[in-house]
């Protein structure tokens, strides 16, 4: 059965099998001499387990799991190759307690209870602690965590379970808890190195036959990203080639020609998937238009959805460009019918051109704020019924019932804009709006006081002194307005609309 973690399980070996236990999922395969090189280099000791120093120290979790100082139950959640099925491996051979590995991507519940009830027997009996190892223990549906509790709980088996997602969102939070969760590091460049280079010069592995390059191990570390398996895969592969042309050496060319394409961390369906996808997001939306085509190229080269990327650039360009920039939207509306028109891989072009449309517009997240608070308005219950002059008045009969009575046509005013309420009583005088001063939002920012004024028929605020030696607007020359409603200006921005001066409008907006 295969493991997403640094090594595989399989069909038990003899020696650490259970005899009564589940069929095929009592144990780890022997390791042979033709078995890949990742496992036949993989650690025999805790000591010369690599990259997880901060799990190491005397006395840590870790140690006391594996010399089996303590019976605690163990979840380890750690990227692929950073050594999570080694450690079981090293604590199935470091001490005499019975130990079962199953995957769960092949088990299920029956196997699981069987692993316990023998167990249960063993421990009544007397004999040895069983530790249950369950790989990829995320897959687990929560009905089949469930069944782990009451074992775990009175430690009838001590369970150490390995997963590369997150725990807090793939685990239950009963087996979380009674459980200590390790978080393996993914191994850094040097990390990798040094197991390249202990695997080209130990018997296990190549026993010093062939030479690595610097250029060579450069290659392969880099495209590795800390994968331990990934780099000793494609070390094993160099290897075969260098041989077979009769070199001594692996050189940067066989390396190359072994392996081209870097390990990505990314699982669509994982935890790494969400971590990237924030990161995109918050690149775009912190204007860091190189880091958001990075994270943008990482997503196109893991084999995202490049319908997801482009129904999260449709999203952002209302909940932070939004009227700051209002083309954005459309912007990204075009990238998202191109990728459904043209496809990958010529839609990145149309994913790149937006991305970097919207990285380097201006920002604005009110129209998500103005909804927000909206939506939090009506949950809360407030919002009376529809005033009577906008209720519908087209059936017969909707007249008598007063629907549209007292109705003012916008459009009977010169200005496009009348006094008349249109949200219930209770939410009168409530703003939900607050434009920001950025981009084209700044024009908006300026009309609205005016707007808001001119429709509520608030009285106009206390005008401020003219210099003598310009000229003012008075009673006499200003033109004729509803009672209550400001003296406007002509608004050179919005032809047919009317607004106060800039001074007036820029403090009304801030109350």
């Amino acid at each position: 059965m295969e493991s997403d973690a640094l090594f595989s399980l399989g069909e038990p070996t003899g020696s650490r099998s259970a005899p009564d236990g589940p069929a095929g999922v009592d144990g780890f395969t022997a390791v042979a001499d033709d078995s890949p090189l990742p496992v036949r280099m993989r650690p025999v000791t805790l000591d010369e387990l690599v990259g997880q120093e901060h799990l190491l120290a005397p006395g840590a979790p870790l140690r006391q799991l594996v010399s089996g100082g303590a019976p605690m139950s163990v979840i380890l959640w750690g990227p692929p190759g950073s050594g999570k099925t080694t450690i079981a491996h090293l604590v199935a051979g470091a001490t005499d307690r019975r130990f079962v590995a199953m995957s769960a991507l092949s088990a299920g519940v029956k196997d699981v209870r069987a692993v316990i009830e023998t167990a249960r027997r063993q421990r009544r009996s007397g004999g040895p602690q069983t530790v249950l190892f369950i790989d990829e223990v995320h897959r687990f549906s929560k009905t089949q965590q469930d069944s782990l509790l009451a074992a775990v709980e009175d430690r009838t088996v001590t369970l150490l379970a390995a997963t590369t997602e997150n725990p807090y969102f793939s685990i239950i939070s009963p087996l979380l808890s009674r459980c200590v969760l390790l978080t393996l590091q993914p191994l850094d460049d040097e990390a990798v190195r040094g197991l390249l280079r202990r695997a080209v010069a130990d018997k296990r592995g190549l026993d010093g036959a062939l030479t690595l390059t610097t250029e060579a191990e450069d290659h392969l570390v880099r495209l590795a990203a800390g994968d331990v398996r990934k780099a000793l895969t494609a070390l094993e592969a160099a290897a075969a080639s260098a041989t077979a042309l009769g070199d001594g050496r692996i050189d940067l060319a066989t390396a190359e020609q072994a392996v081209d394409v870097a390990a990505v961390r990314y699982d669509r369906d994982g935890d790494a998937h969400y971590d990237v996808v924030s990161a995109f997001i918050k690149s775009m939306r912190g204007s860091d238009v190189d880091a958001a085509v990075h994270w943008l190229a990482r997503m196109l080269v893991a084999g995202e959805d490049a319908r997801f990327i482009a129904r999260r650039l449709v999203i952002f360009a209302s909940e932070d460009v939004g009227m700051a920039d209002p083309t954005a939207l459309s912007v990204a509306t075009a990238a998202a019918h191109a990728v459904e028109y043209v496809g990958l891989p010529e839609a990145q072009l149309n994913l790149a051109q937006a991305v970097i449309h919207l990285a380097t517009a201006p920002k604005s997240n009110s129209a998500t704020t103005a909804i927000g608070a909206a939506i939090a308005d009506v949950r809360a219950g407030r919002g009376g019924p529809v005033p009577r002059g906008l209720r519908d008045a087209h059936y017969a009969g909707a007249r008598g019932l007063g629907h549209g009575t007292g109705y003012r046509y916008p459009h009977d005013d010169q200005r496009g804009v009348v006094t008349q309420q249109y949200v219930p009583d209770d939410l009168v005088g409530t703003d939900y709006y607050q434009p920001s001063p950025h981009g084209a939002e700044r024009s908006v920012a300026g009309r609205l006081p005016l707007l808001r004024r001119i429709v509520r028929g608030l009285p106009a605020p206390a005008a401020r002194p003219t210099p003598a030696a310009e000229p003012s607007v008075t009673a006499q020359n200003a033109p004729a307005l509803s009672p209550g409603v400001a003296r406007p200006t002509t608004d050179t921005g919005a032809p047919g609309m009317m607004q106060d001066s800039g001074t007036d409008a820029a403090g009304e907006g801030q109350q």
